[in-house]
């Protein structure tokens, strides 16, 4: 029935968006994303017009993430069997959600990176620039680790397969001496979406699941580091 008064609309919206939020992965993720950077302004400060602009990002993103909930409702309701034409639909409505979350990250790029840049620099500015063998070494010592690790296992191969993921624990080493020797933000952040892509890669290839991933990616970023900090403590 259709609400007749204000308090009954305001109530319909609200169960749309709990629906959505209880329904939807990306609705969830999209209210995490949305509470991190609120707590992040909370302690940065930014000013009105950076918090303004950030406040529209977001609400941008959650508006079209439950416009293609409905679209995809309807579609269902219309269209239960499949049809090309329903697909295609489904399709545009969550292209428009990721234009939105695009459009978003550049948005909190542009506005968060000088207050974390600054901070971030400083950090990797205390490990110092690693010397070229000791970046070659912590690499090798990597794939040795994946390679011995795989066997241990007795699953898959040194390049396909098994535990944990070789091309995740290679791919955020990499991650890792390009951080340390750069000391760029942009490059550590071009290169960690270069190592999520490879890492991704793995699981739709069905090659690797996303624990075995998770675990490369943990192993190559920690022995990375440990091994660049124990060639610094050693010169």
């Amino acid at each position: 029935m259709k609400p007749t008064s204000y308090i009954d609309s305001i109530n319909c919206a609200i169960e749309g968006i709990l629906y959505a939020a209880k329904t939807q992965k990306h609705m969830r993720n999209h209210f995490l994303a949305a509470l991190v950077i609120l707590v992040a302004v909370l302690f940065l400060r930014v000013s009105a017009l950076e918090f303004t602009l950030l406040a529209i990002s977001v609400s941008f993103v959650l508006f079209a993430e439950l416009i293609n909930t409905s679209i995809e409702l309807l579609v269902d309701l219309v269209s239960p069997d499949f049809h090309p034409l329903a697909k295609l639909a489904k399709d545009v409505a969550a292209g428009a959600v990721l234009l939105a979350a695009i459009g978003a990250s550049v948005m909190g790029y542009l506005i968060l990176s000088r207050y974390f840049f600054p901070v971030y620099r400083e950090g990797l500015g205390m490990m110092g620039t690693p010397p070229d063998l000791g970046t070659l070494v912590s690499l090798l010592i990597v794939v040795i680790v994946v390679v011995i690790l795989k066997a241990i296992a007795g699953r898959g191969t040194p390049l396909q397969g098994g535990i944990p993921s070789g091309h995740a624990a290679v791919a955020f080493s990499i991650v890792t001496i390009v951080s340390i020797n750069t000391m760029d933000p942009l490059c550590s952040i071009l290169t960690l979406v270069m190592a999520v892509m490879i890492s991704n890669s793995r699981v739709l290839l069905r090659l690797h699941t996303l624990r075995e991933v998770v675990l490369g990616a943990i192993l190559g970023s920690t022995l990375t580091l440990a091994m660049l900090l124990l060639f610094k403590l050693a010169r």
